[in-house]
């Protein structure tokens, strides 16, 4: 079996979530790295014996290396995907693609020049139990998708943040960072074609000045409809409605409520707190398949749930679980993906094109809220069946 070379830019919080499917699947192998921080290089070099770069330039000259994974922040992947492109390595990009759709198209136009592979991921529409609706849909089993809600409720704002993240022009705040979550999940269920958007975005705490919660409506254009409510303010935490099972697939403890407010009031140096937390964690507890809040799929015969342990089935006369088992390695659904692009020849369903249709639904979300508007779109497309 041919194995990936996989060469990363950037050790940072999006690695460190990949890095158990990175480690564990057979059909990549990790064998270099890009980051700025001399004590993340040093981490990396001894954890996984494999070498390390000052600069994604010189990541993207090592000829070892058959594909980059940009886990960099937001504001780089474009300038970034395109330099590796050049020199030849396919491209797995983080969420979201980039900040423009300019800059999405130009990440396009290089990997197709330079006859690489683009797969942008993870995000939560790789989760299994989201595959697992889709599936159910295209089955025909349960008729029509009509109407999709969806709302996730986290302490996203208050996790250690570097300045960028707090500042909306950069890439920071929650419309940018878990919308593009959201709204990969809608299109996937909903056919993929938004015809137009309606939102209203809120920033309600001036010493984490960027979005912190938005409410958005989707119009398909197959008629079906979609509402998604987000909040990443700390409060209320929606996974309780999903059995106290983290967004990764672990278990939480509901008597740490309050936890990311108060490790940031004691810290002196929020940066520190953010990067101390970075250990290279091969193995996690996850018990379960990963989620983002709770999400229903409304179909003209029944209710679809997608939840940690399966899909919900809410039938005209009954209900029932339709179970997945575990996840043996975490995210490898991304890897499928890769690996079937670059070696088997398959075109990505998270390819380039699907991620700039999704970035043009958030940024429709924060002109819809700043013009307080509908606001039409042009560059969708359909998710391949």
């Amino acid at each position: 079996m041919k194995k990936l070379r996989i060469g990363v830019a950037g050790l940072g919080r999006a690695f460190t979530l990949m890095l158990p499917a990175l480690s564990r699947d057979p059909r990549v192998e990790l064998v270099a790295a890009a980051d700025p921080r001399p004590e993340a290089r040093s981490k990396f070099e001894a954890d996984f014996q494999a070498k390390s770069f000052a600069s994604v330039d010189e990541l993207c000259k090592d000829a070892t290396i058959d594909v980059v994974y940009i886990a960099t922040p937001h504001q780089f992947h474009a300038g970034q995907a395109r330099l590796a492109a050049s020199h030849g390595k396919h491209l797995l990009v983080e969420k979201p693609m980039a900040l423009t759709l300019e800059d999405c198209r130009s990440m396009i136009d290089a990997a197709r020049e330079a006859n690489v592979a683009l797969v942008i991921g993870h995000s939560h529409s790789f989760d299994r139990p989201i595959l697992q609706a889709r599936k159910i849909i295209e089955q025909g089993l349960v008729g029509k998708v009509r109407m999709i809600t969806a709302f996730n409720f986290t302490d996203f704002l208050y996790r250690p943040r570097r300045p960028e993240e707090l500042a909306t022009e950069h890439g920071g705040g929650v419309v940018f960072n878990q919308a593009a979550h959201h709204v990969d999940m809608l299109r996937l269920l909903g056919g993929g074609e938004v015809r137009s958007v309606r939102a209203a975005t809120g920033a309600w705490d001036r010493s984490r000045p960027t979005e912190g919660a938005y409410c958005a409506f989707l119009a398909f254009r197959n008629g079906a409809f979609a509402s998604m409510v987000y909040s990443g303010y700390a409060h209320f935490d929606s996974d309780e409605f999903s059995g106290w099972i983290g967004e990764s697939g672990h278990r939480k403890d509901p008597a740490q409520y309050g936890l990311a407010r108060q490790l940031l009031r004691s810290a002196r140096d929020e940066l520190a707190l953010k990067y101390g937390r970075g250990e290279f964690k091969t193995n996690v507890d996850q018990v379960m398949h990963s989620h983002f809040g709770t999400l229903i799929v409304s179909c003209d015969r029944a209710d679809l749930r997608p939840l940690p342990s399966g899909v919900m089935i809410y039938g005209d006369a009954e209900q029932r679980l339709d179970p997945l088992p575990p996840p043996e390695v975490p995210r490898a659904e991304v890897i499928d993906e890769l690996y079937g692009a670059i070696v088997e020849g398959r075109a990505p369903l998270h390819s380039g094109q699907w991620a700039l249709a999704t970035m043009e639904v958030c940024l429709a979300i924060l002109r819809s809220a700043r013009e307080q508007k509908e606001v039409a779109l042009q560059n969708q497309i359909a998710w391949p069946t």
